[in-house]
């Protein structure tokens, strides 16, 4: 849909506004479960299962979610999503004071999922409805990096609101700011993806095209490294090297160093979407900050003390989201505009399968084989994810690195 100006930049900024405060409830758990565990009674490989629980349900939820936005549009599917992770997050605080903590937080991550997948599918095509093409990259980056910066105010909230007032207090504060999503969601954004009746779309009907395909499986390395290997296991690492943040302990600590690892990659998230939009093409700006996360994990392996440590989150943080802005705007620069709600759905279903493998891989490994050898084999996958970019890129264009006039599908 074509939108005035300013009233574009107001939708992109209800977007933002909302997928920040709903993010809380994604980051809050982080801190809290991996050490809460073992006091709930629940093993290390279940507290996994659970972190990795809403990324299982969105395989099988994005590719619906995508169908159903390119059938009905993004209005209605946005604010439902935004409500469920609400409640998802609310589901917190029942775990804690249930007598059954793995069932309520498993299904609190279930909704979660269904939730997310509905927001990510129409936040991104939201944004990309109301963008044009050279300044998408812009407007890319700046609601994911809405999303992002939602992420490490929860890991906050789970880490030094639990460690001074408590874990329930934690949860119940993002459930607040998850509810408040919400209602701006429902007061401010309309509908931008659809008008009048559509062609039925199966749910099923997901984009396999080698864009999808590609950008999907670049998204699938940056969550398989960030979110499921180094999330899921910072707080073990800082325990195991007795490293302490401003005198708190290992959950409280490890939330602080995760919320600085995400607010640089949502800094970036800005400068890498402007950035491509400035350079005219995103692949060489990607390629630069895949190599950028590589060397963070790199430091990390071998990180023994606060200062390298918060360097090293400083480079992944800064390393995902400066890749972040482009590889969503390219996706939506080489589909066609009818089909970019089914693209998100395949881009998320990719990324969600390297985050949910990644606490599944990483939290049983770590106690055998060691955080070096773990943090090494992470930093070879931004490696192998710019490899998949360039070849797939090629494939589709006939160039590794088209311009954003030759990208647009």
């Amino acid at each position: 849909m074509s939108l005035p100006s300013a009233s574009s930049n107001r939708i992109v900024l209800a977007v933002v506004a909302s997928t920040f405060f709903v993010g809380f409830g994604g980051g809050v758990i982080f801190p809290i479960l991996p050490n809460l565990g073992e006091v709930l009674g629940i093993s290390a490989f279940m507290v996994g299962l659970i972190l990795s629980a809403n990324r299982f349900t969105r395989l099988v939820a994005n590719a619906p979610a995508g169908a159903l936005v390119d059938r009905i549009g993004t209005r209605k599917p946005f604010i439902v999503g935004l409500a469920i992770e609400g409640v998802a997050t609310f589901m917190y605080v029942v775990a804690i004071l249930s007598p059954l903590p793995e069932f309520w937080f498993m299904l609190a991550r279930i909704l979660w999922g269904v939730g997310s997948a509905l927001v990510f599918a129409t936040a991104y095509t939201i944004t990309a409805d109301v963008s044009e093409a050279d300044s998408r990259g812009t407007s890319m980056g700046i609601v994911r990096a809405g999303i992002t910066f939602g992420f490490p105010a929860g890991l906050v909230l789970g880490g030094v609101v639990s460690d001074v007032w408590g874990n329930v207090e934690a949860f119940v504060l993002a459930a607040s700011f998850a509810a408040l999503a919400s209602v701006i969601a429902y007061l401010i954004v309309p509908e931008t993806h659809v008008e009048g009746e559509q062609d039925s779309v199966k749910p099923w009907d997901i984009e396999t095209s080698v864009p999808a395909l590609t950008i999907g499986f670049v998204n699938f390395g940056l969550y398989f490294a960030y979110i499921g290997v180094l999330f899921s296991t910072l707080v073990l690492l800082l325990d195991a090297r007795a490293i302490s943040i401003f005198g708190l302990d290992a959950q409280g600590s490890s939330g602080m160093l995760m919320a600085v690892t995400v607010l640089a990659g949502a800094v970036f998230t800005l400068g890498g979407g402007a950035l491509s939009d400035s350079v005219g093409a995103r692949v060489p700006v990607m390629i630069g900050f895949l190599a950028t996360s590589c060397i963070g994990f790199a430091v990390l392996a071998f990180g023994s003390s606060f200062e390298i440590l918060v360097l090293a989150c400083i480079l992944i943080g800064a390393g995902q989201g400066g890749v972040g802005g482009p590889l969503t705007a390219l996706l939506a620069d080489l589909t066609p505009e009818e089909r970019v709600g089914r693209a998100m759905g395949t881009n998320n279903v990719l990324g969600d399968v390297g985050g949910g493998l990644g606490p599944l891989v990483s939290l049983p490994l770590v106690e055998t084989v060691g955080f070096e050898v773990i943090y090494g084999l992470s930093a070879i996958v931004p490696m192998l994810a710019g490899i998949v970019l360039l070849v797939g890129i090629y494939a589709h264009t006939g160039r590794m690195s088209p311009t954003i006039g030759e990208s647009v599908g």
